[in-house]
Protein backbone atom coordinates (compact mmCIF):
# COMPACT_ATOMS: atom_id res chain seq x y z
CA UNK A 1 0.00 0.00 0.00
CA UNK A 2 1.13 3.42 -0.90
CA UNK A 3 2.43 5.26 2.33
CA UNK A 4 2.91 9.27 1.61
CA UNK A 5 1.22 10.62 -1.26
CA UNK A 6 2.29 14.70 -2.46
CA UNK A 7 -1.06 16.47 -3.72
CA UNK A 8 0.25 17.96 -7.09
CA UNK A 9 -2.68 20.44 -7.05
CA UNK A 10 -4.52 23.20 -4.81
CA UNK A 11 -8.02 24.26 -3.63
CA UNK A 12 -10.68 21.84 -2.64
CA UNK A 13 -9.03 18.95 -4.94
CA UNK A 14 -6.35 19.00 -2.80
CA UNK A 15 -8.25 18.86 0.76
CA UNK A 16 -10.28 16.02 -0.94
CA UNK A 17 -7.63 13.94 -1.63
CA UNK A 18 -6.16 15.21 2.04
CA UNK A 19 -9.29 13.52 3.64
CA UNK A 20 -9.68 10.91 1.19
CA UNK A 21 -5.76 9.87 2.19
CA UNK A 22 -6.39 10.49 6.11
CA UNK A 23 -9.04 8.07 6.17
CA UNK A 24 -6.97 5.76 4.37
CA UNK A 25 -3.72 6.10 7.04
CA UNK A 26 -1.57 7.00 4.83
CA UNK A 27 0.65 10.77 4.75
CA UNK A 28 -0.24 13.29 2.87
CA UNK A 29 2.48 16.09 1.57
CA UNK A 30 1.10 19.50 0.10
CA UNK A 31 2.81 21.14 -2.92
CA UNK A 32 1.32 25.24 -2.55
CA UNK A 33 2.59 29.11 -4.23
CA UNK A 34 3.18 31.61 -1.81
CA UNK A 35 -0.56 32.83 -2.97
CA UNK A 36 -1.72 29.65 -1.09
CA UNK A 37 0.01 29.64 2.10
CA UNK A 38 -3.44 30.14 4.06
CA UNK A 39 -5.10 27.39 2.10
CA UNK A 40 -6.54 24.33 4.19
CA UNK A 41 -5.28 21.83 2.30
CA UNK A 42 -1.72 23.48 2.99
CA UNK A 43 -3.02 23.64 6.76
CA UNK A 44 -4.51 20.22 7.10
CA UNK A 45 -1.99 18.25 5.28
CA UNK A 46 0.70 16.37 7.53
CA UNK A 47 3.41 18.60 5.11
CA UNK A 48 3.80 20.97 3.23
CA UNK A 49 6.21 22.61 0.92
CA UNK A 50 6.27 26.22 -0.88
CA UNK A 51 7.41 25.66 -4.70
CA UNK A 52 7.21 29.30 -6.09
CA UNK A 53 5.28 32.51 -6.81
CA UNK A 54 1.17 32.89 -7.41
CA UNK A 55 1.12 32.11 -11.05
CA UNK A 56 0.59 28.91 -11.61
CA UNK A 57 3.64 28.75 -14.44
CA UNK A 58 5.91 29.07 -11.77
CA UNK A 59 4.45 26.78 -9.15
CA UNK A 60 1.40 23.83 -9.77
CA UNK A 61 2.58 24.01 -13.47
CA UNK A 62 6.53 23.29 -12.36
CA UNK A 63 7.31 19.16 -12.53
CA UNK A 64 11.08 20.24 -11.41
CA UNK A 65 9.66 21.54 -8.60
CA UNK A 66 7.23 19.59 -7.45
CA UNK A 67 9.16 16.22 -8.27
CA UNK A 68 12.30 17.89 -5.80
CA UNK A 69 9.60 18.19 -3.54
CA UNK A 70 8.80 14.72 -3.95
CA UNK A 71 12.31 13.63 -3.58
CA UNK A 72 12.83 15.64 -0.48
CA UNK A 73 10.18 14.98 1.55
CA UNK A 74 10.70 10.71 0.51
CA UNK A 75 7.12 10.57 -1.18
CA UNK A 76 6.17 7.09 -3.16
CA UNK A 77 3.00 8.17 -5.07
CA UNK A 78 1.93 11.86 -6.28
CA UNK A 79 -1.70 12.87 -6.89
CA UNK A 80 -2.05 15.04 -9.83
CA UNK A 81 -6.17 15.98 -9.18
CA UNK A 82 -7.65 17.38 -11.94
CA UNK A 83 -6.03 20.50 -14.02
CA UNK A 84 -2.50 21.42 -13.79
CA UNK A 85 -0.71 18.80 -14.80
CA UNK A 86 -2.89 15.99 -14.41
CA UNK A 87 -3.16 15.20 -17.91
CA UNK A 88 0.52 15.60 -18.99
CA UNK A 89 1.95 12.91 -20.08
CA UNK A 90 5.62 14.02 -19.64
CA UNK A 91 4.80 14.50 -15.90
CA UNK A 92 3.44 11.16 -15.97
CA UNK A 93 6.74 9.97 -17.30
CA UNK A 94 8.87 11.52 -15.46
CA UNK A 95 6.95 10.47 -12.32
CA UNK A 96 7.69 6.70 -13.68
CA UNK A 97 11.13 7.35 -14.51
CA UNK A 98 11.75 8.50 -10.72
CA UNK A 99 9.88 5.18 -9.39
CA UNK A 100 7.18 7.74 -8.02
CA UNK A 101 3.66 5.90 -9.01
CA UNK A 102 1.52 8.69 -10.57
CA UNK A 103 -1.95 7.98 -9.43
CA UNK A 104 -3.83 7.83 -12.84
CA UNK A 105 -3.41 5.98 -16.15
CA UNK A 106 0.31 5.13 -17.90
CA UNK A 107 1.77 8.02 -19.56
CA UNK A 108 1.15 6.48 -23.02
CA UNK A 109 -2.25 6.25 -22.14
CA UNK A 110 -2.12 10.15 -21.57
CA UNK A 111 -0.38 10.89 -24.51
CA UNK A 112 -2.77 8.52 -27.08
CA UNK A 113 -6.04 9.56 -25.21
CA UNK A 114 -5.25 13.05 -24.94
CA UNK A 115 -4.66 13.99 -28.58
CA UNK A 116 -8.12 14.16 -29.70
CA UNK A 117 -7.90 12.92 -33.59
CA UNK A 118 -5.69 9.74 -32.21
CA UNK A 119 -8.70 9.31 -29.53
CA UNK A 120 -11.28 9.07 -32.05
CA UNK A 121 -9.54 7.00 -33.98
CA UNK A 122 -8.58 4.11 -31.28
CA UNK A 123 -12.51 4.44 -30.28
CA UNK A 124 -13.43 4.46 -33.40
CA UNK A 125 -12.13 1.02 -34.26
CA UNK A 126 -13.10 -0.48 -31.23
CA UNK A 127 -16.86 -0.25 -32.53
CA UNK A 128 -17.38 3.31 -30.12
CA UNK A 129 -19.54 5.42 -32.53
CA UNK A 130 -17.85 9.17 -33.29
CA UNK A 131 -19.39 12.17 -34.68
CA UNK A 132 -18.08 12.78 -38.75
CA UNK A 133 -15.08 14.96 -39.14
CA UNK A 134 -11.79 15.24 -39.70
CA UNK A 135 -9.17 12.03 -40.55
CA UNK A 136 -6.98 13.96 -38.34
CA UNK A 137 -5.78 17.37 -37.62
CA UNK A 138 -6.05 19.83 -40.61
CA UNK A 139 -3.41 22.68 -40.76
CA UNK A 140 -3.74 24.36 -44.07
CA UNK A 141 -6.64 26.50 -43.97
CA UNK A 142 -7.83 25.81 -47.47
CA UNK A 143 -8.18 22.05 -46.75
CA UNK A 144 -10.06 22.95 -43.88
CA UNK A 145 -12.39 24.69 -45.38
CA UNK A 146 -13.12 21.76 -48.45
CA UNK A 147 -13.24 19.21 -45.11
CA UNK A 148 -15.83 21.55 -43.24
CA UNK A 149 -18.02 21.61 -46.57
CA UNK A 150 -17.76 17.87 -47.11
CA UNK A 151 -18.78 17.27 -43.13
CA UNK A 152 -21.49 19.90 -43.59
CA UNK A 153 -21.73 22.93 -42.05
CA UNK A 154 -22.18 24.08 -39.04
CA UNK A 155 -19.13 22.46 -37.86
CA UNK A 156 -17.08 22.74 -34.60
CA UNK A 157 -13.11 24.17 -35.15
CA UNK A 158 -11.37 22.04 -32.23
CA UNK A 159 -8.15 21.82 -30.85
CA UNK A 160 -6.18 18.35 -30.57
CA UNK A 161 -4.42 19.37 -27.48
CA UNK A 162 -6.02 20.46 -24.16
CA UNK A 163 -9.44 20.74 -23.05
CA UNK A 164 -11.93 23.29 -21.06
CA UNK A 165 -13.84 24.48 -24.04
CA UNK A 166 -10.39 26.48 -24.88
CA UNK A 167 -9.14 26.56 -28.67
CA UNK A 168 -12.95 25.69 -29.81
CA UNK A 169 -15.23 27.61 -32.46
CA UNK A 170 -18.38 27.09 -34.25
CA UNK A 171 -18.09 28.11 -38.20
CA UNK A 172 -22.11 27.80 -39.43
CA UNK A 173 -20.78 28.68 -43.30
CA UNK A 174 -17.85 29.05 -45.21
CA UNK A 175 -17.70 32.51 -45.10
CA UNK A 176 -17.02 32.63 -41.42
CA UNK A 177 -14.97 29.48 -40.93
CA UNK A 178 -11.43 31.18 -41.77
CA UNK A 179 -11.72 33.68 -38.83
CA UNK A 180 -13.04 30.76 -36.35
CA UNK A 181 -10.54 28.89 -38.00
CA UNK A 182 -7.31 31.28 -36.83
CA UNK A 183 -9.48 32.36 -33.92
CA UNK A 184 -9.53 28.77 -32.76
CA UNK A 185 -5.82 28.34 -34.02
CA UNK A 186 -4.31 31.08 -31.92
CA UNK A 187 -6.22 30.24 -28.54
CA UNK A 188 -4.79 26.60 -28.93
CA UNK A 189 -1.61 28.07 -28.55
CA UNK A 190 -1.97 30.47 -26.41
CA UNK A 191 -3.29 27.73 -23.85
CA UNK A 192 -1.38 24.58 -25.19
CA UNK A 193 1.52 25.32 -26.93
CA UNK A 194 0.01 23.56 -29.78
CA UNK A 195 -2.07 25.27 -32.71
CA UNK A 196 -3.11 21.56 -34.16
CA UNK A 197 -7.20 21.53 -34.73
CA UNK A 198 -9.30 18.96 -36.35
CA UNK A 199 -13.05 19.46 -37.29
CA UNK A 200 -16.08 17.61 -36.37
CA UNK A 201 -19.71 18.13 -38.06
CA UNK A 202 -21.33 20.50 -34.75
CA UNK A 203 -24.99 19.07 -33.34
CA UNK A 204 -27.34 21.09 -32.90
CA UNK A 205 -28.95 21.39 -28.95
CA UNK A 206 -27.18 17.96 -27.75
CA UNK A 207 -26.92 17.05 -24.11
CA UNK A 208 -23.69 15.99 -22.93
CA UNK A 209 -23.21 12.81 -21.57
CA UNK A 210 -20.44 11.68 -19.60
CA UNK A 211 -19.25 7.95 -18.04
CA UNK A 212 -17.35 7.13 -15.04
CA UNK A 213 -14.66 4.52 -15.85
CA UNK A 214 -13.07 2.67 -12.99
CA UNK A 215 -10.10 0.38 -14.24
CA UNK A 216 -7.48 -1.65 -12.17
CA UNK A 217 -4.05 -3.25 -13.16
CA UNK A 218 -5.73 -6.79 -13.65
CA UNK A 219 -8.15 -6.15 -16.64
CA UNK A 220 -11.15 -5.50 -14.46
CA UNK A 221 -13.02 -2.27 -16.12
CA UNK A 222 -16.27 -1.19 -15.04
CA UNK A 223 -18.55 2.11 -15.31
CA UNK A 224 -20.37 3.52 -12.74
CA UNK A 225 -23.12 5.04 -14.51
CA UNK A 226 -23.65 8.10 -16.22
CA UNK A 227 -23.56 12.26 -15.44
CA UNK A 228 -25.28 15.14 -17.41
CA UNK A 229 -23.19 17.69 -18.02
CA UNK A 230 -25.53 20.02 -20.07
CA UNK A 231 -26.05 22.81 -18.29
CA UNK A 232 -22.73 24.40 -19.40
CA UNK A 233 -21.55 28.15 -20.33
CA UNK A 234 -19.19 28.90 -22.91
CA UNK A 235 -18.14 24.91 -22.86
CA UNK A 236 -17.18 25.28 -19.28
CA UNK A 237 -19.58 22.83 -16.76
CA UNK A 238 -22.21 25.04 -14.32
CA UNK A 239 -24.19 22.16 -13.03
CA UNK A 240 -24.35 17.99 -13.12
CA UNK A 241 -26.63 15.74 -12.22
CA UNK A 242 -26.45 11.64 -12.26
CA UNK A 243 -28.49 9.97 -13.14
CA UNK A 244 -29.79 11.95 -16.06
CA UNK A 245 -32.85 12.92 -16.52
CA UNK A 246 -32.81 11.93 -20.55
CA UNK A 247 -31.39 8.72 -20.13
CA UNK A 248 -33.26 5.36 -19.99
CA UNK A 249 -32.44 1.97 -19.01
CA UNK A 250 -31.78 0.62 -22.33
CA UNK A 251 -29.95 3.73 -23.63
CA UNK A 252 -28.13 4.08 -20.31
CA UNK A 253 -26.86 0.27 -20.96
CA UNK A 254 -25.75 1.06 -24.64
CA UNK A 255 -23.76 4.09 -23.58
CA UNK A 256 -22.25 2.15 -20.31
CA UNK A 257 -20.86 -0.71 -22.91
CA UNK A 258 -19.35 1.63 -25.27
CA UNK A 259 -17.40 3.68 -22.58
CA UNK A 260 -16.23 0.19 -21.65
CA UNK A 261 -15.15 -0.46 -25.09
CA UNK A 262 -13.47 2.55 -25.48
CA UNK A 263 -11.13 2.11 -21.61
CA UNK A 264 -10.42 -1.29 -23.48
CA UNK A 265 -9.30 0.14 -26.47
CA UNK A 266 -6.72 2.92 -24.62
CA UNK A 267 -5.39 -0.05 -22.44
CA UNK A 268 -6.97 2.14 -19.35
CA UNK A 269 -6.09 1.95 -15.96
CA UNK A 270 -7.17 4.07 -13.20
CA UNK A 271 -10.05 6.78 -12.99
CA UNK A 272 -11.04 8.22 -15.70
CA UNK A 273 -14.25 9.74 -18.04
CA UNK A 274 -15.58 9.04 -21.38
CA UNK A 275 -17.63 11.82 -22.87
CA UNK A 276 -20.36 11.55 -25.38
CA UNK A 277 -22.97 14.16 -27.04
CA UNK A 278 -26.50 12.56 -27.57
CA UNK A 279 -28.95 13.94 -29.83
CA UNK A 280 -32.62 14.02 -29.27
CA UNK A 281 -33.26 10.42 -30.91
CA UNK A 282 -30.49 8.98 -28.46
CA UNK A 283 -28.13 8.96 -30.92
CA UNK A 284 -24.54 9.40 -29.24
CA UNK A 285 -20.95 9.94 -29.96
CA UNK A 286 -17.90 9.77 -28.45
CA UNK A 287 -16.20 13.50 -28.11
CA UNK A 288 -13.02 12.40 -25.69
CA UNK A 289 -11.99 11.03 -22.53
CA UNK A 290 -10.32 12.82 -19.83
CA UNK A 291 -7.18 10.77 -18.12
CA UNK A 292 -7.74 11.96 -14.83
CA UNK A 293 -10.43 12.54 -12.04
CA UNK A 294 -13.25 14.68 -12.79
CA UNK A 295 -13.94 17.95 -10.91
CA UNK A 296 -17.63 16.51 -11.09
CA UNK A 297 -16.82 13.41 -9.37
CA UNK A 298 -18.12 13.71 -5.80
CA UNK A 299 -22.05 13.86 -8.01
CA UNK A 300 -21.38 10.12 -8.72
CA UNK A 301 -20.18 9.04 -5.83
CA UNK A 302 -22.86 10.45 -3.69
CA UNK A 303 -25.28 8.52 -6.52
CA UNK A 304 -23.77 5.57 -6.47
CA UNK A 305 -21.91 5.47 -2.92
CA UNK A 306 -18.33 4.89 -3.97
CA UNK A 307 -15.41 7.06 -2.85
CA UNK A 308 -13.19 7.59 -6.57
CA UNK A 309 -10.19 9.13 -5.08
CA UNK A 310 -10.04 6.32 -2.49
CA UNK A 311 -10.35 3.65 -5.43
CA UNK A 312 -7.73 5.77 -7.36
CA UNK A 313 -5.64 5.14 -4.48
CA UNK A 314 -6.40 1.51 -4.35
CA UNK A 315 -5.81 1.13 -8.07
CA UNK A 316 -2.19 2.53 -7.85
CA UNK A 317 -1.11 0.28 -5.14
CA UNK A 318 -2.13 -2.22 -7.11
CA UNK A 319 -5.20 -3.74 -5.60
CA UNK A 320 -8.25 -5.36 -7.66
CA UNK A 321 -11.55 -3.56 -7.62
CA UNK A 322 -13.24 -5.01 -4.86
CA UNK A 323 -16.67 -4.94 -7.10
CA UNK A 324 -18.12 -5.73 -10.43
CA UNK A 325 -20.00 -4.10 -12.96
CA UNK A 326 -23.19 -5.85 -11.53
CA UNK A 327 -22.72 -4.28 -7.92
CA UNK A 328 -22.88 -0.71 -9.12
CA UNK A 329 -26.56 1.35 -9.25
CA UNK A 330 -27.57 4.45 -8.94
CA UNK A 331 -29.13 4.07 -5.65
CA UNK A 332 -29.53 8.11 -4.68
CA UNK A 333 -29.92 11.32 -7.47
CA UNK A 334 -27.18 13.52 -6.69
CA UNK A 335 -26.54 17.45 -8.26
CA UNK A 336 -23.74 19.66 -7.97
CA UNK A 337 -23.50 23.12 -8.21
CA UNK A 338 -20.11 25.16 -9.34
CA UNK A 339 -20.22 28.26 -6.60
CA UNK A 340 -17.71 30.48 -8.46
CA UNK A 341 -16.15 34.20 -7.55
CA UNK A 342 -17.75 36.05 -10.15
CA UNK A 343 -20.40 38.51 -11.10
CA UNK A 344 -23.48 37.02 -13.50
CA UNK A 345 -24.66 40.48 -14.39
CA UNK A 346 -21.85 41.69 -15.35
CA UNK A 347 -20.97 39.01 -17.75
CA UNK A 348 -19.57 36.90 -15.60
CA UNK A 349 -16.36 38.99 -14.70
CA UNK A 350 -13.96 37.07 -11.71
CA UNK A 351 -14.16 38.73 -8.46
CA UNK A 352 -11.33 37.78 -6.79
CA UNK A 353 -11.12 39.16 -3.28
CA UNK A 354 -10.98 39.02 0.52
CA UNK A 355 -14.24 36.73 2.28
CA UNK A 356 -15.54 38.52 4.97
CA UNK A 357 -18.32 36.14 6.32
CA UNK A 358 -18.27 32.70 5.30
CA UNK A 359 -20.99 30.18 6.17
CA UNK A 360 -21.65 27.24 4.46
CA UNK A 361 -25.43 25.30 4.22
CA UNK A 362 -25.42 21.99 5.57
CA UNK A 363 -28.27 19.56 6.94
CA UNK A 364 -29.26 16.43 5.55
CA UNK A 365 -28.55 15.27 1.96
CA UNK A 366 -26.57 18.23 1.51
CA UNK A 367 -22.08 18.07 0.82
CA UNK A 368 -19.94 21.01 0.67
CA UNK A 369 -16.44 20.31 -1.30
CA UNK A 370 -15.13 23.82 -0.79
CA UNK A 371 -11.27 24.98 0.81
CA UNK A 372 -12.45 28.62 1.43
CA UNK A 373 -13.55 30.20 4.65
CA UNK A 374 -14.22 34.15 6.76
CA UNK A 375 -10.89 35.97 5.99
CA UNK A 376 -9.65 33.60 3.02
CA UNK A 377 -8.30 35.80 0.25
CA UNK A 378 -9.77 34.18 -3.18
CA UNK A 379 -6.63 34.30 -6.04
CA UNK A 380 -7.15 36.10 -9.10
CA UNK A 381 -4.13 33.98 -10.07
CA UNK A 382 -6.66 30.38 -10.44
CA UNK A 383 -9.83 29.33 -11.64
CA UNK A 384 -12.54 31.43 -10.20
CA UNK A 385 -14.33 27.71 -8.41
CA UNK A 386 -14.58 28.04 -5.27
CA UNK A 387 -17.28 25.07 -3.97
CA UNK A 388 -18.83 22.08 -5.45
CA UNK A 389 -22.29 22.20 -3.52
CA UNK A 390 -24.08 19.03 -4.03
CA UNK A 391 -27.21 17.53 -2.82
CA UNK A 392 -28.73 14.53 -2.83
CA UNK A 393 -31.76 11.87 -2.37
CA UNK A 394 -33.83 9.18 -3.18
CA UNK A 395 -35.51 11.44 -5.80
CA UNK A 396 -34.34 14.13 -8.06
CA UNK A 397 -37.42 16.08 -7.42
CA UNK A 398 -35.90 15.55 -3.27
CA UNK A 399 -32.23 16.33 -4.62
CA UNK A 400 -33.42 19.80 -6.13
CA UNK A 401 -35.62 20.84 -3.34
CA UNK A 402 -32.49 20.08 -1.05
CA UNK A 403 -30.36 21.73 -3.70
CA UNK A 404 -32.77 25.26 -3.85
CA UNK A 405 -32.42 25.36 0.46
CA UNK A 406 -28.95 25.12 0.48
CA UNK A 407 -27.88 27.86 -1.94
CA UNK A 408 -30.82 30.04 0.09
CA UNK A 409 -28.49 28.91 3.50
CA UNK A 410 -25.18 29.73 2.19
CA UNK A 411 -23.85 33.03 2.82
CA UNK A 412 -21.03 34.74 1.45
CA UNK A 413 -19.78 38.36 1.77
CA UNK A 414 -16.96 40.40 0.65
CA UNK A 415 -16.58 38.81 -3.06
CA UNK A 416 -19.24 38.45 -5.64
CA UNK A 417 -20.56 34.65 -6.88
CA UNK A 418 -22.59 33.01 -9.12
CA UNK A 419 -25.19 31.86 -5.96
CA UNK A 420 -28.38 33.97 -6.93
CA UNK A 421 -28.05 32.70 -10.74
CA UNK A 422 -27.51 28.89 -9.98
CA UNK A 423 -30.64 29.51 -7.72
CA UNK A 424 -32.58 30.91 -10.49
CA UNK A 425 -32.01 28.12 -12.66
CA UNK A 426 -32.34 25.37 -10.52
CA UNK A 427 -36.35 26.99 -9.91
CA UNK A 428 -36.51 27.36 -13.91
CA UNK A 429 -39.12 25.00 -15.25
CA UNK A 430 -37.21 23.87 -18.18
CA UNK A 431 -34.45 22.98 -15.93
CA UNK A 432 -36.53 21.33 -13.35
CA UNK A 433 -38.56 19.19 -16.50
CA UNK A 434 -34.80 17.95 -17.38
CA UNK A 435 -34.96 19.63 -20.61
CA UNK A 436 -31.69 21.48 -20.50
CA UNK A 437 -29.23 20.94 -24.11
CA UNK A 438 -25.92 22.33 -23.77
CA UNK A 439 -27.58 25.94 -24.89
CA UNK A 440 -29.61 25.38 -22.37
CA UNK A 441 -27.52 28.29 -20.31
CA UNK A 442 -27.62 30.73 -22.97
CA UNK A 443 -31.35 30.44 -23.30
CA UNK A 444 -31.70 31.07 -20.08
CA UNK A 445 -29.93 34.15 -20.13
CA UNK A 446 -31.34 35.46 -22.93
CA UNK A 447 -34.78 35.41 -21.31
CA UNK A 448 -33.78 35.71 -17.77
CA UNK A 449 -33.98 39.57 -16.34
CA UNK A 450 -30.16 40.06 -14.76
CA UNK A 451 -32.29 41.06 -11.13
CA UNK A 452 -33.17 37.81 -10.94
CA UNK A 453 -29.69 36.20 -10.04
CA UNK A 454 -28.13 39.30 -8.68
CA UNK A 455 -27.14 39.32 -5.02
CA UNK A 456 -29.80 40.33 -2.98
CA UNK A 457 -29.08 43.37 -0.29
CA UNK A 458 -29.84 42.57 3.16
CA UNK A 459 -32.96 44.18 4.44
Amino acid sequence: MIRKILIANRGEIALRIVRACRELGIRTLAVYSEADEQSLHVQLADEAICIGPAPSSESYLRADRILSAAELADVDAIHPGYGFLSENAEFAEQCESCDITFIGPKSETIRQMGHKARARETVSKAGVPIIPGSDGPVDDEKIAVKTAQKIGFPVIIKAVSGGGGRGMRIAHNAATFAKEFQSARLEAEKAFGDGSLYIEKYLEDPRHIEFQILADQHGNTIHLGERDCSVQRRHQKVIEESPSPFLDKSLRNRMGKAAIKAALAADYVNAGTIEFLVDAKGNFYFIEMNTRIQVEHGVTEEATGIDLIKEQIQIASGNRLSFSQKDISLTKHAIECRICAENPAKGFIPSPGTIDLYYAPGGHGVRVDSHVYGGYTVSPHYDSMICKLITYGRTRKIALDRMYRALSEYLIRGIDTNVEFVKAVILDPAFRQGEATTSYVEEFLARAPKELFEKKPKE
